[in-house]
């Protein structure tokens, strides 16, 4: 089953559907990053996706330093 999340990003709104198990966590992820109840800039859009890419790198850096642990 699927879920419809939307997010006004320059006065625009955007509806997607996801998944409802992704939906809960997705709906509590842009809860900290996004003004949900108005509008976003691009701007916030652009750092949004910069801190969690970050996040996505620092993730992928302590995955290679426990599996390096394993292979010695």
């Amino acid at each position: 089953m699927s879920k419809k999340i939307g997010l006004y990003i320059g006065g625009r709104r955007f509806d997607i559907d996801v998944e409802d198990e992704f939906a809960k966590y997705l709906e509590v992820q842009m809860e900290s990053d996004f003004n949900i109840e108005g509008n976003n800039e691009l701007k916030s859009i652009m750092q949004a996706y910069v801190r969690k890419n970050y996040e996505l790198y620092i993730q992928n850096k302590d995955i290679k330093s426990i599996l390096d642990k394993f292979e010695n």
